[in-house]
Formats: C-alpha cells, sequence, structure tokens
C-alpha cells in the first residue's frame, strides 16, 4: 500500500435518487451530493427517465461532491457505478440512447408478467429466477408487443449501471450480477442462455446482450466527454460496479448466510449470500454474488417509497405533510398499539400478488392522520418481514442478526420497529451511504488495494449501532401482521377483479 491516500467515487443511481459518493480507503465518507431521480409517468404504471437529463444531472452531482470533499478530479483512483436492478436501459444499433430508460417501479407488464410466471418452472432449473414485472425480457416483450418501432431499433440492451458505464468510458458490457436477476443467464455456466430468450418470445434479442463483466473487472477509463461533463480526470479507472443490493450487503459486511441484509428504500430487499440456489418452491431469487456463490433475494418495491407519496398524497399542492423530523418524534411518543390501521405498501408493486395495489383497511370516522402515518411505516416493516419468512423458509434457521441499509437508517424508530417486528437484533453501520461504500469497496478489490471484499470490509466498514427486539412490542406486531397477511389471502382472488375494473377506464 502507497503512503498516498486513495479516494474512490461511485455514482449510486437509485429508483428515488441519485447519489456521488466519495469514500476514502479507510472507509471515511468524504461527500456526498445527490439529486431526484426524475421519473416520468406518461401512463399509469409507467415509471421512466430521460437519459439526457440523468447524464447531465450525475455530471453536475460528480463536480459538487469533489468540490464538496476539496479534492480535483486528479485525485479519484477509480469510479464505479451502482443502480438499481432490473427496468431496462437500451442503446440504438448505432450505440447511442434512443428511448427513455424504464425504471424498476415500472409495473406496465404486470399481465405478461402473470404469463410468465405461470409457466415459469419450466426455465427455473436454467435461470433459477421466478418472472418479475420490470425485468429485462419481460419488458422487452412488452416492447415488441406494444411498440413494435422501439423495439426494432434496439442494438444493445444494459442495465442500469451498465448504461451509467457507458456514459463514462464509451464501452459497451454487461455485469453478471445484474443480468443473472434478470432471468438471461445460465447460474451453472454463468453466460447468457438462449432458452431463455426463446421462452420469453424475443430470440432475436440474444445477440444484443453485451459482454458479460465480473464486478470488480475494470472496464475502459474516463474518456474525454465525460471528463467535460463530471470533473473528473480522463483516464481514470472506471470498474464494473454493482446491482445496488450487492453493494449494500457488502458494505455491511454481510459475507455469509448468519447475517442477512436488508435495504430499505424504493425496494424491499432481503438478501443473505448461499453456497446453494434456493428451490423453486421456496419463492426466492437466486443471482451471482461478487464473492463468489449465490445470493438468495425476496424483494419487491414495496417500502419506504410508500412513505414519501403517501407524505405527498395528504396535502392539497403535493407538498410533504409533516417534516420527517416531526414524523420521528411521532414515533418515538407511540408504540405498536397506537394504530389499528393496517396499510399494504403496494403503490409501486407487490410481493404478494402481480395485480395487488395500495390500500389502507381498519379506516374508522375517528381514524386520525397520525394513525395513518404510523401505519404507513408498519406496512412497509410487514412487508418486509413477508420477504424475511421466505428467506427463513429457505435457509431453514434464523440469522444470528440482520444489517440494514437505505433511507431508513435516518430513523433510530423506524429501525428499532424492524427489530419489533422481525424479532432479531438489526444493526446499522457507520458510514450513511452504503451504496457508495460497497462502490468503494468494489474498486478498492479491483484496483488490488484490498485481496478480498473480507478485507475491505475490515478496513472499510465498522457497526454503528444495535437495536434488540422489544418482547412487549414484537407480541402486538404479531397480532397485527397474522391480520396482515390474512386480509391479503382474503384478497387475493380479487386484485384481478380490480385491474380489469381499471383497465376499462383507461380505455
Amino acid at each position: 500500500m502507497t503512503n498516498a491516500t486513495k479516494h474512490f467515487l461511485t455514482i449510486d443511481n437509485g429508483g428515488t435518487n441519485t447519489k456521488v459518493i466519495i469514500v476514502d480507503q479507510d472507509g471515511r465518507q468524504l461527500s456526498v451530493s445527490s439529486f431526484p431521480t426524475d421519473a416520468i409517468e406518461r401512463r399509469p404504471g409507467f415509471r421512466e427517465v430521460n437519459p439526457g437529463q440523468m447524464w447531465r444531472d450525475i455530471g453536475k452531482a460528480v463536480k459538487a461532491a469533489l468540490e464538496s470533499a476539496g479534492l480535483d478530479g486528479s485525485q479519484i483512483d477509480g469510479v464505479v457505478p451502482v443502480g438499481h436492478g432490473k427496468g431496462l436501459y437500451v442503446l440504438g444499433k448505432d450505440g447511442k440512447p434512443f428511448m427513455d430508460g424504464i425504471l424498476s417501479s415500472d409495473s406496465r407488464a404486470a399481465d405478461l408478467a402473470n404469463e410468465f410466471e405461470s409457466r415459469v418452472a419450466e426455465i427455473y432449473p436454467i435461470s433459477h429466477q421466478h418472472v418479475m414485472v420490470m425485468q429485462f425480457p419481460v419488458l422487452l416483450r412488452w416492447l415488441k408487443d406494444n411498440e413494435p418501432e422501439q423495439y426494432a431499433r434496439i442494438g444493445h440492451v444494459l442495465s442500469n449501471k451498465d448504461f451509467i458505464r457507458h456514459f463514462l468510458t464509451g464501452e459497451i458490457l454487461e455485469e453478471r450480477g445484474d443480468a443473472s436477476g434478470n432471468n438471461l443467464v445460465n447460474l451453472e455456466t454463468g453466460e447468457y442462455d438462449g432458452r431463455l430468450f426463446d421462452f420469453f418470445g424475443i430470440p432475436e434479442m440474444l445477440e444484443c446482450m453485451p459482454k458479460l463483466v465480473s464486478a470488480t473487472d475494470r472496464c475502459g477509463s474516463i474518456t474525454a466527454a465525460a471528463a467535460a461533463n463530471t470533473g473528473l480526470a480522463e483516464g481514470t479507472p472506471v470498474y464494473a460496479g454493482l446491482f445496488d443490493i450487492d453493494a449494500c450487503a457488502l458494505a455491511t459486511g454481510v459475507l455469509s448466510d448468519d447475517i442477512f441484509s436488508i435495504t430499505a428504500g424504493t425496494w424491499n430487499i432481503n438478501v443473505f449470500p448461499s453456497k446453494t440456489m434456493a428451490p423453486l418452491d421456496g419463492g426466492c431469487m437466486n443471482s451471482v454474488f461478487p464473492t463468489g456463490g449465490t445470493l438468495v433475494e425476496a424483494s419487491s418495491p414495496t417500502s419506504a417509497g410508500n412513505l414519501d407519496y403517501v407524505l405527498r398524497m395528504m396535502t392539497a399542492d403535493g407538498s410533504k405533510a409533516a417534516s420527517y423530523d416531526e414524523l420521528g418524534a411521532m414515533l418515538e411518543r407511540t408504540d405498536a398499539k397506537y394504530t389499528d390501521v393496517l396499510f399494504f405498501p403496494f403503490l409501486y408493486g407487490s410481493n404478494v400478488n402481480l395485480g395487488a395495489e395500495g390500500a389502507f383497511i381498519g379506516l374508522r370516522s375517528s381514524s386520525e392522520r397520525d394513525q395513518l402515518l404510523r401505519a404507513v411505516y408498519e406496512g412497509v416493516v410487514f412487508a418486509h418481514r413477508h420477504h424475511v419468512e421466505q428467506l427463513l423458509r429457505v435457509l431453514g434457521h434464523k440469522p444470528k442478526a440482520i444489517r440494514i441499509s437505505g433511507g431508513v437508517c435516518n430513523s433510530d424508530p423506524w429501525v428499532q420497529m424492524f427489530a419489533d417486528v422481525l424479532n432479531l437484533p438489526v444493526e446499522t453501520v457507520a458510514v450513511t451511504e452504503l451504496g457508495g461504500l460497497g462502490g468503494a469497496m468494489c474498486a478498492a478489490v479491483g484496483s488490488g488495494l484490498y485481496g478480498s471484499f473480507q478485507e475491505a470490509f475490515d478496513n472499510m466498514s465498522k457497526l454503528a449501532k444495535r437495536f434488540e427486539p422489544h418482547a412487549d412490542q414484537t407480541a402486538v406486531y404479531d397480532r397485527k401482521f397474522e391480520a396482515y397477511e390474512a386480509l391479503l389471502t382474503a384478497l387475493d382472488g380479487g386484485w384481478a377483479a380490480l385491474r380489469d375494473m381499471q383497465n376499462s377506464l383507461e380505455r
């Protein structure tokens, strides 16, 4: 190791916010610059982003992060893109963007996804994936059926962070972890498999798939054009990067199955690394983890993003109904008995039925605003518990603890709620931007600074707080969760009728 301190810059493009984070070799977070991911909703269920605007905003954020850290672009030793998984970003046959990117919270292809999932046993032995509404092949098939002129123009198919890396380097490459989480990769071989493309009815897309690379591979350098946009130095190494759930798991030291990783942001993500793959009947996803082996995942777009929307919805002008400080105080002075309203956090999708929608159940004329807001907090945690129980059935025993990341970590009372609802210790780490730290660890390993992710974690991350479950609160939440699950079971046959009604009104 040289005496000069190394600095790594991560571009963490999430579904709600995009952040640029600079971290040094010891894991110190030197600066963060962020901006809202500017989603376009041209029709109900559509969530897209303009690539040109995204790139301009990233450039401004990188410059702001460098200035805040007091660094020149030449002092950055490696750049790593981290991005939301799934969704769809494409280039034309000329290697240039021609259509808006599709975010992972997009639900336009729900009916297609249902159809393919009903036959998932045909491909599960190949991809070891269930079908999700926002996966590449589902969205590609939707484009083929509904916007064939756009589909015909596709020359290259990319994940979010690989799309950003293309802007940085000009290279067109796809990182294996993201691809494996998109029902495109044979998990036995680690390569694309034409049988998967045939299953989804998009065989012509196989030739549009870029070369696969590993997370720590160097994938080009900052180009002159990227340097002009970002303030980074031309020639700065750029590494393949990570699916954001991989980045958060690595940053929190979730490197074996004795600790689970939870990310509570736009997405509800619950994972553990495994030496074996989850079976079909487990309801979980399997993907390639950067350390080798498999990441077992149970996830859905049912997490903290629901709170932001409800806060805006509760005011006529769309501004937030209460500050997060006020909400934190409300959580502190109330407990599990405060509200008897249940909230289903399905505003962007569901983890029980692809047609399920968000809902409050239990409203009365006496219900108060804060009771509804606390119900939203609780509903998000119940949606996580639904997934954690899937993981427990696969693993067969409880983990020692859960390490948590995402926006929820800004609220100690909310993290405590996770411990109480899950009846497990929940731990946080000192760095607030875990996607940024995971990206920095990727660059540190890719550059040879550290020999493994375990060594990078030991040098760059440390635990901050531990929240133990409170038995009295857990008992109340168990009763609430029982009602939450029973109501979802009762509603299971009704979502299709709701969707038919909605479709009839859109015509």
